[in-house]
């Protein structure tokens, strides 16, 4: 039976469910989500959906996991696909490579600019708007039995023209050109949700609706994601959650919480067949989602154990299983001058394979950005869609016109300054942590070293200090000293030597350019662990990490920033000249001191030690 026809006839004991993921941006982070997609599927999810990165920048890792969804674990796999800002033939590329996988079924979206709204990236001209995507696939003979879903949205559409009801006409007009069912955006408003789809009835649009519901599970997170996604958030819910951002714990917590009652008041007061659950990649929220509704599959834990063990062959040496028996709980509060201060609570460090049934599920239960562990297939900043967080026109208005290296050290200072409250690499205002190393960012960004990344070290601060505390009350937290920064190639050159003529074992550093090449004096397999907590019944919390892995992953999606930001600027012209420039001759280098006591260690290592390197 259709996907579509399984939603539309739905007539089950309880309302089905549906999961989303999005392609890992680490090989490990891939492998290890196949498990995680393994466990989830003991539960019963009616069918899983795969992201599709913005412009198709992740179009062979979605046709890659979903092929493997659909066709090793099989699920029903809904397959994104967007339209807009695509290479002529692309659609017809990946419409192909996703039959040859089994995959019929579709969310068909018009999607984002890859690098913002450009108007001189060429695209398909057959396409402009998702409905334009949808009609044309209900004219391919092959696809004239799918399954089409398309977006709605109860918050209204971010980039909207328009009014509420010239966005709910653009839905019709979907629905018209053969679109079988909606799912939604995620929000957190119930009300204005029920309100919307009042609206939607009333325009004569009858296919099912199935809620988009994303469990809360950092508040950092929650934060990025809303506003990136445009999301009403009602101040109730704001303020609940400003008591208690400094403890993941109690945020994830509250998140679980919220969505069971979402859920029970969507099921009783709107007529949805089914809800799509937004993972994150993540699997203990949703498992804790489906038990408090009582949706889980009977006998989980047996079911759980047996599949895990068919399908990965857990007493083998490479199976994922069998490694993820050294996987560490890396959440992190730890601020730098370029992504915000993410705060969260430590957890026990949590061993796979032991009968526990959801030790797999937790080892990496608090996302924290590139500062997680790079295994997890939630490493990275949440933004699933891969979309872009900022405009052409938000671009220009905030960031100018820089023609100059001068005038970079200026964006850069003026962020260190706060008279901007983002730059390409922060998209928050700067911490109030980094203003405790405010004057040694300065004289670095004034000598032409753009600082990325950085925080003070802390000696056994209590958790609950206002600035750097993090986790629960009653503990200590500790930090070393780090920062990060875009350099010259003979400035590596001069780090490395200082390094190894006057670092003593106390200082450590990674550095790689945009070609490839990379340089450290950490032993291979070392890690750093530069943010840790002392928390009451828990065992010692290393939160942020910083090694080899990580800082590669991170390494090439700062390079990508840096050509995204010379795409916002015209061909040819000096802006993007400029910044292609620096994308090709600069080097990404971090640099970790490892004496936490003495808060100067660090820059008195950079700034005097000898010859001083600024």
């Amino acid at each position: 039976m259709r996907l579509a026809d399984k939603i539309a006839s739905h007539k089950g004991e309880r309302p089905f469910f549906t999961l989303e993921f999005f392609p890992p941006k680490t090989d490990q982070g891939f492998e290890n989500l196949l498990s995680r997609i393994s466990r989830l599927a003991a539960l019963g999810p009616l069918a899983v959906s795969i992201t599709w990165g913005a412009g198709g920048s992740t179009r062979e890792r979605s046709l890659e996991l979903a092929g493997l969804t659909q066709q090793e674990y099989g699920l029903d796999t809904v397959m994104h696909l967007t339209c807009t800002n695509m290479e002529k033939g692309s659609i017809d590329e990946a419409l192909k490579a996703a039959k040859e996988r089994g995959i019929s079924s579709l969310l068909a979206l018009r999607g984002d600019a890859p690098r913002g709204d450009e108007d001189w990236i060429p695209t398909d001209p057959r396409f402009v708007h998702g409905a334009d995507l949808v009609r044309y696939i209900r004219t391919l003979p092959e696809y004239s039995d799918s399954s089409i879903a398309v977006a709605g949205y109860p918050d209204g559409h971010p980039e909207s023209q328009t009014d509420e009801d010239g966005e709910l006409e653009y839905l019709k007009q979907k629905v018209d050109a053969g679109a079988d069912y909606i799912i939604t955006q995620l929000f957190y408003d119930v009300d204005g949700f029920l309100r919307w789809e009042k609206k939607v009835r009333e325009k004569g649009i009858t296919v099912p609706i199935v809620p988009g519901i994303m469990p809360i599970q950092t508040y950092a997170s929650f934060l990025r994601l809303t506003k990136l996604c445009g999301t009403r958030v009602p101040h109730k819910l704001m303020a609940d959650l400003a008591e208690i951002r400094h403890d993941d714990q109690k945020v994830k917590d509250y998140g679980v919480k919220l969505a069971i009652a979402m859920i029970k008041r969507l099921t009783s007061e709107a007529n949805i067949p089914g809800v799509h659950l937004c993972t994150l990649n993540l699997e203990k929220s949703v498992q804790r989602v489906l038990e408090g509704l009582g949706w889980g599959a009977p006998n989980f834990s047996k079911i759980t154990n047996k599949l895990i063990a068919d399908v990965s062959g857990a007493n083998t040496p490479t199976s994922p299983i069998a490694r993820q028996s050294d996987w560490t709980i890396t959440p992190r509060k730890a601020t730098d001058s370029a992504t915000s201060g993410l705060a969260v609570i430590a957890n026990i460090e949590t061993e796979a394979g032991k009968g526990e049934l959801n030790s797999a599920a937790t080892w990496d239960d608090f996302p924290n950005g590139r500062f997680g562990d790079y295994k997890s297939p939630a490493y990275g900043d949440p933004n699933p869609w891969n979309t872009p967080t900022v405009s052409r026109t938000q671009v220009l208005a905030h960031w100018g016109h820089p023609k100059t290296e001068d005038d970079i050290s200026n964006l850069f200072l003026r962020y260190l300054h706060s008279k901007l409250t983002t730059t390409p690499f922060s998209p928050e205002p700067l911490s109030p942590e980094s203003l405790m190393i405010i004057r040694h960012l300065e004289r670095l960004t004034q000598k032409g070293w753009w600082t990325v990344g950085s925080q003070p070290a802390v000696d056994g601060a209590r958790s609950a200090d206002e600035v750097v505390g993090w986790g629960p009350k009653g503990g200590y937290v500790y930090q070393k000293s780090f920062v990060e920064f875009f350099v010259e190639q003979s400035d590596v050159a001069r780090i490395e030597r200082k390094v190894r003529e006057r670092g003593q074992g106390w200082v450590d550093f990674f550095a790689g350019n945009f070609d490839g090449d990379f340089r450290t004096n950490v032993p291979e397999g070392g890690r750093n662990a530069v943010t840790w907590g002392i928390f009451p019944g828990q065992e010692v919390a290393q939160s942020t990490i910083i090694e080899k892995e990580s800082f590669l992953a991170w390494k090439e999606e700062a390079f990508d920033i840096w050509a995204e930001w010379a795409s916002y600027y015209p061909p040819n012209s000096q802006e993007r000249s400029l910044l292609q420039d620096i994308k090709s001759k600069r080097w990404l280098v971090s640099i970790v001191h490892h004496d936490y006591k003495d808060p100067d260690a660090l820059w008195r290592f950079i700034f005097d030690d000898g010859e001083p390197l600024v």
